[in-house]
């Protein structure tokens, strides 16, 4: 499992670039008019409870007004731990604990940053951003500490293997797939297959990825040049992507059949 540590993950010029595209996609760095710098004491008073001037949380040291979701994160509530502190951490440990409800994110995994990322996006789109928490993730002059630049570059990371993922989804889509214990398995492609609309069928194909254990079903088009062709060029065998070396055939399946079934 990579750990943030990794010094796989950050060198030199990359790193910095990549946090950079991070800052780009997200839109995290750009200053707003009215936030606030908070020191983690001041943030702690912002729980809910009687006379509290707030009701906030912070997520990387971002602070955000959960005020309108007041039932989930008030005194007495299931998430009132997150309230006046920033507790990333247990965002994806779900450890609610006092020693769990921690800012510490220096040894989690690269799914776990990206569950992170999905957390934040979730903040950002429901509550209102009203500033950072001196700390951590920002600096006394509200820019952000490199502990914060390393998360971001494995967010620049995630977001650069999702648009890979993405693309090879269209180039790919999964086959549609059903089994019965009276006939067996029925693999099949349409132009809705996999999610992906598109203007052609496609035949199942078992595609190989590097590290899976075993290969995946997808639907292959046909005809016409390789979607891996270079622009420009017009010679082609009129075959789609059926010649890519990371396909193989299913026995017992006509290879242009557009329904393979394999009977009990």
């Amino acid at each position: 499992m990579r750990r943030l540590g990794g010094r796989g993950l950050l060198l030199g010029l990359a790193a910095a670039a990549a946090a950079a595209a991070a800052a780009r996609w997200l839109g995290w760095w750009s200053d707003r008019a009215g936030l606030r710098l908070f020191v983690p004491e001041e943030l702690a008073r912002y729980r809910g409870g009687p006379g509290a001037p707030g009701l906030y949380l912070a997520l990387l040291g971002r602070v955000y007004d959960v005020s309108p979701g007041r039932r989930h994160y008030e005194p007495g509530a299931h998430y009132s731990g997150f309230a006046g502190r920033d507790a990333s951490r247990a965002f994806v440990t779900g450890d609610y604990s006092e020693a769990g409800l921690v800012d510490d994110v220096s040894d989690l995994s690269f799914s776990e940053v990206l569950t992170l990322q999905n957390w934040l996006s979730f903040y950002e789109k429901n509550y209102e951003l009203v500033g950072r928490v001196i700390g951590k993730f920002y600096g006394e002059d509200g820019l952000p500490t490199p502990t914060l630049t390393r998360v971001e570059a494995v967010m620049a990371q995630g977001a650069e293997a999702g648009q890979r993922a993405l693309q090879e989804k269209q180039k790919f889509p999964p086959c549609n797939a059903e089994w019965s214990s009276g006939r067996g398995s029925r693999l099949w492609c349409s132009t809705e297959s996999g999610g992906v609309s598109r203007d052609w069928v496609g035949v199942p194909r078992k595609l190989y990825r590097p590290g899976a254990k075993e290969p995946h079903c997808v639907c292959v088009r046909t005809t016409g040049p390789p979607s891996d062709q270079a622009p420009g060029l017009t010679a082609h065998a009129n075959r789609g992507d059926l010649d890519n070396p990371g396909l193989g055939e299913y026995a017992g399946c006509p290879p242009l059949a557009v329904t393979c079934s394999f009977p009990l």
